[in-house]
Order: structure tokens, then sequence, then C-alpha cells
């Protein structure tokens, strides 16, 4: 948790010009993301670009939906990030569902085009991380904006490791146990968002937020 949530000083809201600069910033970087890795996955036929892909339009609409409730009371802010908090367990779930289903297929996914566009999303996240770094610490709706960078990074940094080990063992295992992860990552950034938002909802119902 932020520091800033056992100090007794109000969390950073997010409403300020510079975080709603670097708030369009990141939607922009993240929106093109979205669609060059989505055509590159379905190209080579690898769960684990989809997986990312998904996660970047994830990012897109949760970014947006924060940048909406900035400013708002923190009853606003918090249901927000319970909003985005189920859309993170529900592309885990579904990223799961559909890794599944090609355990089923096997059919081995093209390492080259993995491994290219999992490091061009790694240089576009990688510069998300950076813009974000100073607000990783703030409210659910401020740290649930942190939280996706991070996942991004993690989860490109996992299909350039994947795409190697698709090459070298010429089997999609590796691919599918990426995806496999990723969903799971997205699952429990879906909890520490809820679990936050939820009690701030708690403290605003009391009066102490």
């Amino acid at each position: 948790m932020p520091a800033c949530c056992s100090s007794g000083q109000p969390e950073f809201d997010g409403a300020t010009h510079a975080f709603r600069r670097a708030l369009w910033l990141v939607i922009a970087i993240n929106a093109s993301m979205f669609v060059i890795e989505m055509m590159a996955g379905v190209a080579a036929g690898s769960q684990a670009l989809k997986a990312d892909a998904l996660d970047f339009a994830g990012d897109t609409a949760t970014y947006a939906l924060s940048l909406f409730v900035l400013g708002m009371p923190i009853v606003w802010r918090a249901r927000a990030a319970v909003l985005k908090g189920l859309s993170l367990l529900a592309m885990g779930v579904g990223v799961l569902s559909i890794t599944a289903w090609q355990v089923l297929v096997l059919a081995t996914p093209a390492a080259g085009t993995m491994g290219a566009v999992g490091f061009l999303a790694l240089v576009a996240n990688g510069v998300s991380v950076w813009i974000l770094m100073k607000y990783r610490a703030g409210d659910a709706n401020v740290r649930s904006v942190w939280l996706c960078s991070r996942n991004d990074a993690i989860g490109n940094v996992a299909v350039i490791a994947a795409s190697g080990a698709v090459w070298l063992t010429r089997s999609a295992w590796p691919d599918l146990i990426v995806a496999a992860l990723m969903a799971g990552l997205f699952v429990r950034s879906s909890m520490q968002i809820l679990f936050q938002a939820r009690g701030e909802l708690r403290g605003a119902a009391a009066g102490t937020l």
C-alpha cells in the first residue's frame, strides 16, 4: 500500500493538470499498442500477444475512466476503481478460458513476431511507467492506473521470454503458460484494486474520507 495510506494525510486524488496530461499521453500509447499487438497476435497465432493486447485495451478504458472521475467525490472515484477491478477480473478469467481452449489446439505461434512485437510493447509500456512513476501512490482510482502500467511491463518481459522458449522448444506451451500467468496477474491486481476501493467506500460511508 502507498505510504500515504498510513500517514493520516489525504491520498492523492489525481486532480492536477500534470496528472491529466500524463493520462492523456498513456491513453494514446495504450490505444495504439492494442491495435498493433492484437493484429500481430492474430497473425502470429500467439495467445500471449493477444492477452497482452487485451491488457492494452483494458488499460485504455480504465485510464479514460480514471480521467473522467478525477476531481469527483471519493465515493465516485472508489466506484470507478471497483468497475476497473471487476473488468480486470473478467479479463483474467477470459484469458484463462481462451488459453484452456488453445491447449486443445496447440498450434505453435510465430516466435519471431512474438519477440519483435513484445519488445515494441515493452518500450511503449516502459515510457508509460516512466510517465506515471511519481503518481503510483494515491487513492484506488490513481493506484489502479499504476498497477495497470506495471502489469503491462511485466507482461511484455514475459512475452519476450516466451518467444525465446517457443523458438527453442518449437512448442506452443511456453506461449500458453505465459498467457495463463498474465491472466493470474490480472486477477491479483483486480483483487488489490477492489480491496482498496472497498476500504475507501466504507470510509466515505462512515464520513472519515
